[in-house]
């Protein structure tokens, strides 16, 4: 399909196909279309912890309040913004500096500059710059999903406390929000809600 018929066919699917596997080398072609996804001075915020195993599939279902369709979904993926991803820029500018594109002089700058950047507007600019790089890394996940044949549910509704002990994140990762990906159930699937149109959340000045 092309890409308007991509956008409007993505749905928030509510459930699943019980049983239904997705492999890891579906996954990785996913993930290799996300990484292409922008990110602010490309540090590349975002982390995913994908998890399949049945058991801690229902562990994960018990920390989002018993929701169904985690469990039959094909994988439960946690997206994660990491809140420290400016202190890679030295690493993630390398390539840069390694091809010539950036004198050494420019680089040592572009690194200064970045890194003041985010320590000067403190920990709750750090905090923010994570979930919004990493929503669109996820919304990017969601549309190469649906491309490759395959539907999502992003979710808030679950305790980030007990997923972050349950999947042992680190604490300077934020738990941004779940999407649970799998074959959706068609035939149970609701009409698509209310869409304002354009008027109402567009302003031209």
């Amino acid at each position: 399909m092309d890409f308007e018929q991509l956008l409007q066919a993505r749905r928030s699917a509510n459930n699943f196909m019980k049983d239904v596997h997705i492999s890891k080398e579906e996954l990785t072609d996913i993930f290799n279309l996300v990484k292409l996804a922008p990110s602010a001075f490309n540090l590349q915020h975002t982390k995913y912890v994908v998890v399949q195993d049945d058991v801690l599939k229902e562990q994960v279902r018990e920390a989002a309040y018993g929701q169904y369709k985690v469990s039959s979904a094909s994988a439960v993926i946690l997206v994660l913004g990491d809140k420290k991803a400016y202190k890679n820029v030295g690493s993630l500018y390398e390539g840069l500096l390694h091809l010539g594109i950036l004198s050494k002089q420019e680089y040592d700058k572009q690194v200064e500059e970045v890194t003041n950047f985010y320590v000067n507007r403190g920990e709750e600019f750090e905090k923010e710059e994570a979930i919004r790089n990493a929503s669109l890394s996820a919304m990017q996940f969601m549309l190469a999903a649906k491309a490759k044949g395959w539907d999502t549910c992003p979710m808030i509704g679950f305790d980030a406390n007990q997923i972050r002990d349950l999947l042992h994140i680190p604490e300077e990762e934020e738990i941004v929000m779940m999407i649970v990906i799998g074959k959706e159930k068609v035939a149970s699937r609701r009409p698509r809600g209310y869409r304002k149109p354009v008027r109402e959340f567009v302003t031209y000045k």
